[in-house]
């Protein structure tokens, strides 16, 4: 009985996701049978919790949308999943340490013993190495009322300090992405009829417009790929003790998308852009352009010549034959 409900729990918290999922793929994750799967399926519903049946292509059960789960219902993977994002969110959002403290504690209490274990046995210390430039945390409500206006899908306007003078847009907001600690909005603009991948740090919200808009087809069919690949997503160039740039023989859109954190790119032409970047030094900046594999050209400043001149000198005394043994 106790291994019945402990399997019953489980397949609850796998409804929770809130995907449809065939008889076979819900017997799979819980390594019982289809058989066991249906029965425990049909104590559920004894319950009074909504399971939906689904039927024709892409069918299965899911649960329905009346249905309430309980907040507990965590195995031990989903405790420990819980507990690493509620300890780390404050690194990306500013104005929400206490209360992500405080929720974490309230689930420590709720939580059955055994996921509780699992859950207090991480505790996440952040640290920032050399080559991450995130943008400083989020304030909470700046996402909260952002993403509002993406989920009822509503105009929204808003302050936005780009390369230039601060402006204010009117945009249809699709979607927000983290990318490397950064978070962007990806937003249509109607005036200029283009895409934006904007830096949510450099918004401000004005008064909510509540004017709905239809949701239209993003570039490349993905909010994240638009963003890896906009090279004019408002990044600024980092500090370095050494900083320099190159007109590079690749399309903007590629070179953005591999661009180290910190540095900038700069459309030039459909196949050349100018890629503004630092490093500890002049010989490591130098590297940094040539994994690239590209041609590159106009090289600012003298002292990143010399060092590509230096590095080409050491890597000819390297290919040169070994003198043989005596």
């Amino acid at each position: 009985m106790a291994a019945t409900s402990a399997r019953t729990l489980k397949l609850l918290s796998i409804f929770g996701i809130g995907a449809t999922l065939t008889a076979g793929e819900l017997a799979t994750r819980l390594g019982a049978s289809v058989r066991t799967v249906r029965r425990d399926i049909d104590t559920l519903r004894d319950l009074g919790y909504e399971i939906e049946a689904v039927r024709g292509a892409g069918g299965g059960y899911r649960l329905g949308r009346a249905t309430r789960l309980p907040p507990v219902v965590f195995d031990e993977d989903q405790a420990v999943a819980t507990a690493v994002a509620l300890q780390t969110v404050p690194t990306v959002l500013s104005g929400i340490h206490e209360n992500a403290a405080r929720a974490l504690a309230t689930l420590h209490q709720a939580m059955p013993a055994r996921s509780r274990l699992h859950a207090e046995a991480f505790t996440v210390s952040s640290a920032r190495n050399y080559w991450e430039f995130p943008a400083p945390p989020i304030d909470a409500e700046i996402v909260r009322a952002v993403g509002s206006a993406i989920n009822w899908q509503h105009l929204v306007r808003v302050g936005y300090t780009g390369d230039g003078e601060p402006v204010t847009l009117t945009l249809e907001p699709h979607d927000l992405v983290v990318w490397a600690a950064r978070w962007y909005l990806v937003a249509f603009d109607p005036d200029a009829d283009r895409w934006r991948a904007m830096r949510v740090d450099r918004i401000k919200p004005r008064t909510p417009t509540h004017t709905p808009f239809a949701r239209r087809d993003i570039p490349y069919g993905d909010p994240v790929a638009f963003v890896m690949t906009a090279h004019d997503r408002g990044d600024a160039a980092a500090e370095w003790q050494c900083r320099g740039s190159a007109i590079l023989a690749l399309p903007a859109s590629i070179v953005a998308r591999f661009a180290p954190g910190g540095s900038t790119v700069r459309y030039d032409t459909e196949t050349t852009c100018r890629l503004t970047l630092g490093a500890w030094s002049w010989p490591g900046l130098a590297g940094l352009l040539l994994t690239f594999g590209a041609d590159i050209t106009d090289i600012e400043p003298a002292e990143l010549r010399q060092a590509l001149h230096s590095l080409r000198t050491r890597i000819t005394k390297g290919l040169r034959p070994a003198r043989p043994h005596r």
